[in-house]
């Protein structure tokens, strides 16, 4: 950075690199302006994000979603162990809604491609952020290290 400034100013190169970068906020702008796909792929982006941080939200419920550490680093570990937990239920999530996906299509509903692209793996509603956890490994019927899906039609035994 000490090549691209002197003094506080920028020097002929820095000037020349900031000016090269307005190039493509201007292009980016034309485009964002002109394109309605474009436009629409951004929203489904922040959109997507947004619910990322619902999530996030959700899970870190304890002193109204604030990390109030007094020192940098017992925040930085309260963000990545926050992260780490949202990416687990993002997974959980993604392989239930695979199988779900999947149950489906061999039943013979019609489940819509451009129906699909508009699923993200951050619900959470069915995840209990109070109360006990069990740990304990589950005796699975099926064999293949997950739980069977719920029928829709039957209530949900934990909810009870």
């Amino acid at each position: 950075m000490r090549i691209l400034q002197r003094g506080g100013n920028p020097t002929q190169l820095g000037d020349a690199l900031a000016h090269f970068g307005r190039i493509f906020k201007t292009l980016h702008v034309l485009s964002y302006v002109d394109r309605e796909q474009y436009r629409r792929d951004i929203k489904r982006m922040r959109n997507l994000q947004e619910e990322r941080h619902r999530l996030a939200k959700y899970i870190c419920h304890g002193r109204r979603g604030e990390l109030r550490e007094k020192y940098h680093a017992g925040m930085e570990d309260q963000l990545g162990a926050l992260g780490l937990v949202v990416n687990c239920v993002a997974l959980w999530n993604t392989v239930y809604l695979d199988r779900i996906l999947a149950t489906l299509r061999e039943s013979g509903y019609p489940v819509l491609d451009e129906d699909v692209l508009r699923i993200h793996p951050y619900w959470y509603a069915h995840i209990n952020v109070h109360g006990h956890y069990s740990f304990q490994p589950l005796q699975l019927a099926e064999g293949i290290g997950r739980r069977p899906l719920r029928d829709p039609g039957n209530a949900d035994p934990d909810e009870e």
